[in-house]
């Protein structure tokens, strides 16, 4: 099992047990004091990420641009996939960089957008609507235009249409086979694989709004859910999933061990981000958000709108309540592993009197 795996596993079964430290709340109401586990705050663990999605969901919307938006995947065929699970780092970068290449390349035709300065981004998933199934994919989420080679306007594509299914998988298996070549894993290939038409998939989305929704949960989460698994005991886990093609979700059951291995099987590579970031899209752009949502105002026609947009507000966390009185708690104390003592705070005194 490689190191990474054991990291995961370790941190996931001691999370909010009490072995990685504790939270200690006070009821300001009853002045009742509540312990509770500290989260692991890894990211493959079901328990966290909750407030990591919610920012990336609120400023994901914020960005969007008043144009048409497209979901574009890339998919890996089935006899490639023991090899992309065997040599994962090399080939989620090729998934991603054959993909995002294809796109700008397309993009760039003067039958389509007529340039490649494009804003869009990607996800990795590794799963399909059964965890226990391998299925690697990168989802890009990329808008219907794009800015010219010199930055002074906006160039926007037609309204229902991004670039060709047919020639984009003609494309992208191209720079994917290139990839497996220069990393050494061409000869471990099936030869038949390079004459199969692989899947691309590119699909309308309107505004992007309800893709983002759909795209949130697995941004900050693995394969599954807590509230999916229906029952376990001590040789089995019960789980729920909804087979494609169908809206009626069916359970399944099978060994803890299987369980676990499905579960590993999507453990991303040591620092290797889930999300990529290309164009105007990235932090390192040189064309600002600003200058770009501006160019698209004035194509749009849009010319009496201020340029400053209002800034996105903040995500406020729950605030956290007793479970006696419903009272608002505080933390007042932070503690470790070792009961080490890493944040204290207590609440003031109150006179009742």
């Amino acid at each position: 099992m490689p190191i990474e795996h054991k990291r995961v596993l370790a941190a996931i079964t001691r999370c909010r047990t009490g072995e990685l430290g504790h939270l200690r709340y006070q009821c300001c109401s009853c002045r009742r004091v509540h312990w509770v586990g500290r989260s692991c705050g890894n990211r493959h663990c079901p328990n966290c990420q909750s407030d990591k999605t919610q920012v990336w969901l609120a400023k994901r919307t914020a960005q969007l641009l008043p144009v048409p938006y497209f979901l574009v995947t890339f998919t890996v065929p089935r006899a490639l996939r023991k090899i992309v699970r065997a040599n994962q780092r090399v080939c989620y970068q090729a998934l991603f960089d054959a993909g995002s290449q294809t796109i700008r390349e397309l993009a760039a035709g003067p039958r389509f957008i007529g340039t490649d300065r494009l804003g869009f981004f990607g996800a990795l998933h590794t799963w399909g609507r059964d965890f226990t199934v391998y299925h690697p994919h990168v989802h890009f989420v990329v808008p219907g235009g794009g800015v010219s080679q010199n930055g002074s306007r906006w160039q926007a594509g037609p309204a229902n249409f991004l670039l060709p299914e047919k020639a984009a998988s003609t494309v992208y298996r191209a720079k994917f086979r290139d990839a497996l070549r220069e990393a050494g894993l061409f000869e471990e290939a099936d030869p038949e694989v390079w004459k199969q038409n692989w899947v691309v998939d590119v699909e309308a989305v309107g505004d992007g709004r309800a893709t983002l929704k759909y795209l949130a949960p697995y941004v900050y989460r693995v394969a599954i859910s807590n509230n999916r698994i229906d029952a376990v005991d001590e040789s089995s886990v019960t789980y729920r999933f909804t087979p494609s093609g169908s809206s009626d979700s069916v359970t399944r059951r099978v060994s803890g061990q299987e369980f676990v291995r499905g579960f590993l099987q999507h453990t991303l590579p040591r620092n290797f981000q889930r999300l990529r970031y290309y164009g105007f899209a990235g932090q390192n752009s040189k064309l600002s958000m600003g200058w770009v949502r501006m160019l698209v105002w004035f194509y749009l026609g849009w010319c009496y709108l201020l340029a400053k947009q209002p800034a996105p507000e903040p995500i406020e966390k729950p605030t956290v309540r007793c479970t006696k009185c419903g009272g608002e708690m505080r933390l007042v104390e932070i503690t470790d592993g070792s009961g080490r003592v890493l944040y204290n705070h207590p609440l003031p005194y109150l006179d009742s009197g």
